[in-house]
């Protein structure tokens, strides 16, 4: 199972014209809005991916169709807590030409306390998966319970802050960055990747796949990304993970648990949208990516 400290956010896209300067102010053509935030992507990626995931979040009065929404995606949401505070959003400005501005409001994320998570880790099994993300607070006790727990902890180190990484890197076990986030975590560390203290490390290289650093076995893989046209590539990176800690948790090998992850983040950066639209393992299935 996946015991998942993470972000749950109203994703508000409004369509503009073009952006507003300053002082202006502009009618939006249309309006949508979507289940979003990192922590809640993953959740739902790693549901469709076919394992169990209990989200451990909190959101605001206004945010109970989040709730809905997730539960409804097959994530198990007896760790939402509703709190008096704001959810968690974003408000998305898309100009004609592609251009966008957005504002983030963190609300009930950063009011999760170490008491929802000691509640919910206290369920938790040896064996398990902590997932978590740096759009709450936590990180730091949640991953030495966890680890103390006998759980495997997996962090996906975005929205980036060196410092944070360096602190819980003694509880991790798993850790997924980009390639500028891991030479800033090799800055801050003053060590290379390849000698943290971490059993594996997945770099995303974005469309020239991935690396998984092996530092228990002492190896170096590369995986190609597959080939598709990109539309919209927001969530892809979270898909990713998800799906990495989901194929993890039913047993899969690594080689084959970054196989499966990347497919799901291929296919979802040929649609448009975040939580909604992220794939599950029949759409990737039906796509047939060995066939490519």
């Amino acid at each position: 199972m996946i015991w998942n400290l993470g972000s749950i956010n109203a994703d508000n896209f409004y369509y503009l014209r073009h952006l507003p300067a300053p002082g202006e102010t502009i009618a939006a053509h249309d309006f949508r809005q979507g289940l979003g935030g990192k922590g809640a992507n993953m959740s739902v990626a790693a549901a469709r991916a076919g394992t169990r995931v209990m989200h451990i979040g909190a959101v605001g009065p206004d945010g109970k169709w989040t709730v809905d929404r997730l539960l409804e995606y097959g994530v198990e949401t007896q760790h939402i807590s509703m709190i008096d505070t704001a959810t968690g959003h974003a408000n998305i400005c898309v100009a004609e030409d592609g251009e966008n501005s957005i504002v983030l409001f963190s609300g009930a994320n950063h009011k999760i306390t170490t008491q929802m998570i000691g509640a919910a880790l206290a369920e938790a099994s040896p064996g398990d998966f902590l997932l978590m993300q740096n759009e709450t607070l936590g990180q730091r006790f949640a991953a030495q319970t966890a680890h103390t727990l006998g759980l495997r902890v997996a962090y996906a180190a975005a929205p980036f802050d060196a410092e944070i990484v360096a602190q819980v890197l003694p509880d991790i076990d798993l850790l997924v960055l980009n390639e500028v986030e891991a030479e800033a975590l090799e800055k801050t560390t003053g060590a290379r990747i390849d000698a943290l203290p971490i059993n594996d490390i997945i770099v995303t290289l974005g469309a020239e796949g991935c690396k998984w650093v092996s530092n228990k076995a002492k190896t170096v893989q590369i995986f190609p990304a597959y080939p598709v046209k990109a539309v919209d590539t927001t969530g892809a990176g979270d898909t990713f993970t998800g799906y990495l800690i989901a194929a993890l948790d039913r047993k899969l090998s690594m080689p084959d648990a970054i196989a499966l992850a990347m497919q799901a983040g291929a296919l979802m950066v040929t649609r448009q949208g975040t939580a909604d639209v992220i794939p599950d393992l029949k759409d990737i299935q039906d796509h047939g990516f060995d066939e490519d």
